[in-house]
């Protein structure tokens, strides 16, 4: 779209969301005064930049890139990150805040700035060099670069150790070859974060950049979910990379899987804002839609529905706020992660369908983003990884065995 495009669709949906959101439980009593300005900051950024644009995106499957640098300005781009490279020097519990409001507009959003944050400068922080920190994060957390993470293959998902993408050594350089498939961002970026096994089967992340000769990046096409998002693969033909380029500070699935727990933390933050943003859009329209003579929410049916989505919603909010208390002080687990992750994506379905229901056919039309965070949160159960695979993750958590072989 046009500049002029933009413009003219802001100023046509100005002023039409009109989300509030359920703090049954006084949840913001718990939330620093700064917590809560950085909330109200992004909550008015997504209220007037997003919201009055996001619908027109989705329907016409095209990711708004306008918006990354609009995420950097807002500090959307790891924010949990340090100061000295240019990002928030927030904590954990802001990071999930962040996440939270960008999702309650769309989950293709929060996977942009959560892919960035987590997936790509996380590990460049968490594993790379000095020279590394400096180079890179600095302009990935303005927007003036998009990155992406490249871990699963086409035929290598839940089990990312087979993978097959491979580099050879050749001196200063490495050769690598491979393809990595479901990539979020890949189309546009401008760095990627790839995953990819040495010679001896060991396995390395590697710094690769737009315009490397033998990389490319095709777009994944008809998607159902998360449609306003970018979604490609990332091929590599023979790529020469600088060894610089190779992340010094891990090696083995360690490096990924790091990086997907801050993912997933970010995760069961988002998809509550999800569920939040559906809950409130039945509230409204319980009291607005009339049948029989009175608004639907005086019936039985519509209020049990109702107080149960309440009801998940607020137990998922306290579930985050502790996480997020425990990953300020380095003693969250992936265990504890991925139940957060799995639980608060589950209810986020569930609250989605039943407020689909209560809105009957208007449930399914882009005039209620409904059946769009439906459809997304399809794909928010199934990455980072799946649903079963994060009951498997509590599942050795609780018995000490290992079911995942």
């Amino acid at each position: 779209m046009s500049e002029h495009d933009i413009s003219d669709l802001l100023a046509a949906n100005q002023g039409k969301d009109r989300y509030v959101a359920p703090d049954f439980y006084a949840v913001d009593d718990l939330l620093t005064d700064e917590q809560k300005l950085i909330r109200a900051s992004v909550r008015e950024y997504v209220k007037r930049e997003l919201s009055p644009i996001i619908e027109h995106y989705a329907q016409n499957a095209e990711f708004p890139r306008h918006i990354v640098k609009q995420l950097g300005d807002i500090g959307a781009f790891g924010p949990q990150l340090p100061i000295e490279y240019g990002c928030g020097g927030m904590d954990y519990t802001t990071y999930g805040i962040i996440m939270q409001e960008l999702e309650r507009c769309d989950s293709g959003v929060r996977s942009t700035a959560s892919v960035q944050g987590s997936l790509v400068m996380y590990p460049i922080f968490k594993f790379g060099s000095e020279a590394q920190r400096h180079k890179y994060l600095p302009k990935l957390a303005s927007g003036d670069w998009l990155g992406c993470f490249g871990l699963t293959e086409p035929d290598h998902g839940s089990n990312p150790g087979g993978m097959t993408t491979n580099f050879v050594d050749k001196g200063d350089h490495v050769v690598l070859n491979g393809a990595k498939m479901w990539i979020s961002n890949a189309p546009f970026a401008d760095v990627a974060v790839v995953w990819a096994k040495n010679e001896a089967g060991v396995i390395h992340g590697v710094i690769v950049e737009r315009g490397m000769e033998g990389f490319t990046t095709p777009t994944t096409h008809n998607k159902w979910s998360l449609r306003a998002s970018c979604t490609g693969e990332l091929v590599f033909d023979n790529v020469k990379v600088p060894k610089e380029n190779i992340l010094p500070g891990v090696t083995g699935l360690k490096g990924p899987l790091t990086c997907l727990n801050s993912a997933r933390y970010g995760i069961s933050w988002g998809a509550l804002g999800a569920a939040m943003d559906c809950y409130d859009t039945a509230v409204r329209y319980s009291k607005q839609r009339i049948q029989f003579g009175k608004p639907i929410g005086g019936f039985q049916l519509q209020q049990k529905k109702l107080a149960e989505m309440l009801t998940e919603i607020t137990k998922a909010q306290l579930l985050v706020w502790r996480l997020g208390q425990l990953m300020d002080k380095g003693l969250a687990t992936p265990a504890q992660i991925s139940m957060a992750k799995r639980n608060n994506v589950e209810i986020a379905m569930n609250v989605a369908k039943e407020a689909r229901q209560m809105l009957g056919g208007m449930g399914i039309t882009g005039e209620y983003p409904i059946m769009r965070h439906m459809m997304n949160l399809e794909s928010v159960v199934t990455y980072e990884g799946t649903h079963d695979i994060h009951l498997l993750i509590l599942g050795m958590e609780i018995t000490g065995e290992n079911a995942f072989l």
